[in-house]
C-alpha cells in the first residue's frame, strides 16, 4: 500500500516547514520531503529578518543561540560614498543563523506531528486526471523511485519551481532574477554593531544592491546581487573598490561563501491548480526591493495552510476551491507588493548619479526623523502612505519620482 498524508510539502525551508506546522496544529496530517540530509544545510541566506513581522507570525522572540544579532536600523551608501541613516529608538530587525532558525521551526512542525523525510528528493508529480494526486521520490542511495499520494500536494521547493509547469502554472519571471553572493567575513572595521549598512553602485550590484550585516561576535555577514557579471568578482570589487565599503572590508577575510539567485519579479499570477499550491520562493513571494522572502513566504504559507485545510473539510481540492488562496495573498499582501514593485523599477532605472543626489537630499532635509514611521519593513506599501503625511517626505517621494521619469533622459 503506497504511503499516503492529507498534504504533501515538498521542501523543509521556513514556508514549507512553517506551512506543515500550521496544518498540523489544525490536525491535517502532513508529510515534508527534504532532498538534503540537514534542515537548514546548506544556508544561503543572510537571515535578516523583521522583528515586527516574525511577531506577527508568531515567532518572536527567539532564543539567543539562534539570534546573531539585533538591528535599530540602517546606513545607505551611494557609489560615491555620500551616506545617509535611519535609527529607531527600538530594534526593527535582526539577523539569525539560517540553519538553527530553519531547525527550529522544522522541530516544532515535528512536535506537532509532521513527518519529515530527509534525503528524500521530489523529482516529478503524480497527476491523474487533471490533479496532483502526490509525488514520485527517490531517497539518496536507492535507484528505484517511490510514490507517496496525498490530498494537496504544497511546493516549498525554492526559486528552481521544477513543479509549476507540470501542475499546469507559469514560471517565475527569469528576466527579474538577480544572482546572489553571501559570505561571512572576519576582521571588519569601523562598523556599528547596532546598524545594517547598504551600498549603492551599479559596478558591484546592477540591478540591487551590496549589504553589511555585523554580528555580536566581531564577524559580519557581507553579500551582493547583480543582473549582470559573476557575481564573486564583484564581491572582491565591492570589498576592496567601493568607496564607503572599502574602509570596513579592506582587511576582512572570507570565511566561506554562499550562491542564491533572488527573484524581484514579485508573485506569480496563480500560485494553485487542482490539488497544488506553491508557496514561498516557488511562488516568486519574494519582496522586489529588498529580496526578502523568508518573512513574507511564512506569511503566505499561513495563508496557504488556512485554505488548504478548508479545502479538507471541504473535501473540494480544485482549483477553483484554492483559487480562494490567491484571493487572500492579494487581500493581505497585494497592495505592498504592487508598491514595491513600483519602487524596484525606479531603482532599476535610476543612474547611480541620481541614486547619490536622493540621498544627498535626504541627509540635507534631515529626513531620519521622519522616516521613524517606516517601521515596518515588510509591509513597505502601507509604511509610504503613513509617510506621505509628512511635508518633508511627500517632497522627497516627489523628488524621487521626477528622478525616475528623467532616468533615460
Amino acid at each position: 500500500m503506497k504511503p499516503f498524508s492529507d498534504v504533501i510539502v515538498v521542501g523543509g525551508g521556513p514556508s514549507g516547514s512553517f506551512t506543515a506546522l500550521n496544518l498540523a496544529k489544525l490536525g491535517a496530517s502532513v508529510a515534508v520531503f527534504e532532498e538534503h540530509s540537514k534542515i537548514g544545510v546548506p544556508s544561503h541566506c543572510p537571515g535578516h529578518l523583521s522583528i515586527k513581522g516574525l511577531k506577527k507570525l508568531e515567532l518572536y522572540p527567539l532564543s539567543a543561540e539562534i539570534v546573531e544579532n539585533i538591528f535599530y536600523g540602517a546606513v545607505f551608501h551611494s557609489s560615491k560614498g555620500t551616506s545617509f541613516s535611519v535609527r529607531f529608538s527600538q530594534p526593527v530587525t535582526c539577523v539569525v543563523n539560517r540553519v538553527l532558525f530553519d531547525k527550529y521551526i522544522a522541530e516544532m512542525a515535528e512536535k506537532a506531528g509532521v513527518h519529515y523525510y530527509l534525503n528524500s528528493k521530489v523529482e516529478s508529480l503524480i497527476v491523474e486526471d487533471g490533479f496532483v494526486k502526490g509525488v514520485y521520490v527517490r531517497k539518496k542511495g536507492r535507484d528505484e523511485k517511490e510514490e507517496f499520494l496525498a490530498k494537496i500536494v504544497v511546493d516549498a521547493e525554492g526559486i528552481s519551481s521544477r513543479f509549476l509547469r507540470l501542475a499546469g502554472l507559469s514560471g517565475l519571471n527569469r528576466q527579474m532574477v538577480v544572482n546572489g553572493v553571501e559570505a561571512e567575513v572576519e576582521n571588519v572595521e569601523n562598523v556599528d554593531l547596532n546598524m545594517v549598512e547598504v551600498f549603492f553602485g551599479k559596478d558591484y550590484a546592477s540591478g540591487f544592491y551590496a549589504w553589511l550585516i555585523p554580528k555580536k561576535d566581531g564577524k559580519a555577514k557581507v553579500g551582493l546581487a547583480a543582473k549582470t557579471r559573476n557575481p564573486h568578482e564583484l564581491l572582491q570589487k565591492f570589498m576592496l573598490k567601493h568607496p564607503a565599503a572599502e574602509e570596513k572590508l579592506r582587511t576582512a577575510k572570507i570565511l566561506h561563501v554562499a550562491f542564491h539567485p533572488l527573484t524581484l519579479g514579485g508573485p506569480i499570477k496563480k500560485a494553485y491548480s487542482n490539488g497544488f499550491l506553491a508557496v514561498g520562493d516557488a511562488a516568486s513571494q519574494v519582496k522586489p526591493t529588498t529580496g526578502g522572502g523568508v518573512v513574507f513566504g511564512m506569511t503566505s504559507a499561513r495563508i496557504a495552510a488556512d485554505i488548504v485545510y478548508e479545502a479538507l473539510k471541504e473535501n473540494d481540492f480544485s482549483s477553483g476551491f484554492l483559487g480562494r488562496y490567491q484571493r487572500r495573498f492579494e487581500e493581505v499582501l497585494g497592495f505592498d507588493v504592487n508598491v514595491m514593485l513600483r519602487i524596484r523599477k525606479m531603482l532599476d532605472a535610476m543612474s547611480d548619479q541620481k541614486i547619490d543626489d536622493a540621498i544627498s537630499l535626504c541627509k540635507k532635509l534631515k529626513l531620519d526623523e521622519t522616516l521613524q514611521s517606516f517601521e515596518d519593513i515588510d509591509f513597505q506599501g502601507q509604511s509610504l502612505l503613513r509617510l506621505l503625511r509628512s511635508p518633508k517626505m511627500f517632497a522627497v517621494l516627489s523628488y524621487f519620482f521626477l528622478l525616475y521619469l528623467t532616468a533615460n533622459v
